[in-house]
């Protein structure tokens, strides 16, 4: 049994395999690579394991890939390693989040204790993480994607029930959804959850190399191909492979990953042989790919193989009552991330946000969360004139503010309906028909019908 699991990052070939070499003989599984833009993929949210890596490397140095992978997991460990002159640089890492940092020429057996520890705070952040959830506390998935709207729940309920399963995904939603969280959400509740995952923005890859790109190829394959190369499916193997806005994905291309999607094996540009690959699909689309099978731009084969079981991720419009929620834990993301102290929205900026149609989705709420915890205000039609952050203005003009943004939350929530309103907020009729009165609350903007 081992230790524990280490990635190991750094661009110096005999520094990466002498510092590989120590950790297996410290008893660690040891995953080492020169390349720090793939490592982002090796991670989940309940990565099981640690990251070591050097600090100054020149495609991506080992500050920027911590932060990817903080993105990802927070509590995932980074040590980062160092040279003499680059210490004052890692102290600054440590403030942002780095668990801890370890200085060259360094022993083995300095290394492997920093890693040990490193690792058992791993396991503690894992451990506490399942207590909670079967203490009945919010759980990983409900960190992930946020909201108590019924259509919230009914999604988590899904994604539960399809992560462990071995069936491919088609995950459908407006832009800025969160169709990638919840992608990253069924990886990580499989059993692929230590392998990769490897997004492919279909509308991103350039046509003449696609299939390259995707497939991989030999030496000769075409002008240019000097040596073989992995294509992106085979650099998944055993892990989950999503395929990003998969409407755009040429017509062409449709019917190769039809083949590969039936008998899970791939053909390198140049060669004659078939090579099996062990991947889970996930497909993702902004439109609904019945409507582009009925004209003719999807092939329908391909959206039946896709399609075993859908997902559709709800729009903020289809939710309302979680937009208080899911902006306050972003407002709180972008203040940390910021460096900035957390700031408490005034009541006018939540009515606002709550009223406010937001077309961009989770990805526009988030900007405006960024702006808002920058101090630069929500920006856009319904900017609250006047408002002050933080304390200031009379009392009875906050209380006010306050109550009429609490009220029409409520009647959001029932959809105008009164009686779940006053019942929620401990009024009688009368003190909420006064009080909407006083307020200038009009419960007509906010009934379903």
């Amino acid at each position: 049994m081992t230790r524990g699991r280490i990635l190991l990052v750094d661009d110096d070939a005999d520094l990466r395999q002498s510092t590989a070499q120590a950790l297996d003989l410290a008893g660690f599984e040891v995953l080492d690579t020169d390349q720090p833009e793939d490592v982002p993929a090796l991670i989940s949210f309940g990565f099981n394991g640690i990251v070591v890596t050097d600090i100054r490397m020149p495609r991506l140095d080992g500050i920027s890939l911590m932060n990817q992978i903080h993105g990802i997991d927070r509590e995932v460990p980074v040590i980062l390693i160092t040279g003499h002159s680059d210490v004052q640089l890692a102290v600054r890492a440590m403030r942002e989040g780095a668990h801890d940092f370890i200085e060259k020429p360094f022993s083995a057996a300095q290394l492997a204790e920093t890693c040990a520890r490193a690792m058992d705070y791993r396991r503690l952040v894992l451990e506490n993480r399942v207590l909670r959830a079967s203490a009945g506390q919010a759980d990983d998935l409900e960190q992930r994607l946020v909201g108590r709207s019924n259509v919230m729940i009914d999604l988590r309920r899904r994604v539960r029930t399809i992560g462990p399963a071995e069936t491919d995904v088609l995950i459908t939603g407006d832009t800025g959804t969160g169709k990638e969280v919840v992608a990253r959400a069924l990886h990580d509740l499989s059993a692929r959850a230590a392998k990769p995952f490897i997004a492919i923005d279909c509308a991103a890859l350039p046509e003449a190399q696609i299939e390259s790109e995707l497939f991989g190829h030999e030496p000769g394959a075409f002008p240019g191909a000097m040596r073989a190369r992995y294509g992106r499916f085979e650099h998944a193997r055993g892990g989950t492979v999503l395929l990003d806005d998969i409407g755009s994905m040429p017509m062409g291309l449709q019917g190769k990953l039809l083949r590969v999607i039936q008998e899970r094996t791939i053909q390198p540009l140049g060669s004659n042989e078939a090579r099996p690959v062990d991947i889970r699909f996930i497909a993702t689309s902004r439109m609904p790919l019945e409507h582009e099978v009925t004209e003719g731009r999807f092939r329908a084969d391909l959206f039946y193989r896709l399609a075993v079981v859908s997902l559709n991720v709800p729009p903020l419009t289809a939710r309302r009552e979680d937009i208080p929620l899911l902006f306050a834990r972003l407002l709180a993301e972008a203040a940390g991330r910021n460096r900035v102290e957390p700031v408490t929205p005034p009541p006018s900026l939540v009515e606002a946000i709550m009223a406010r149609d937001w077309p961009g989705n989770v990805r526009e709420l988030r900007n405006a969360a960024e702006r808002c915890a920058l101090g630069l205000g929500l920006q856009g039609p319904v900017e609250p004139a006047g408002e002050t952050w933080g304390e200031g203005g009379r009392l009875s003009d906050r209380v006010a503010a306050f109550e009429k943004a609490e009220i029409v939350r409520a009647l959001m929530a029932s959809g105008g309906a009164l009686k779940p309103v006053y019942e929620a907020l401990g009024l009688s009729r009368k003190t909420l028909y006064e009080k909407m009165q006083k307020l200038g609350i009009d419960k007509s903007q906010y009934s379903d019908g």
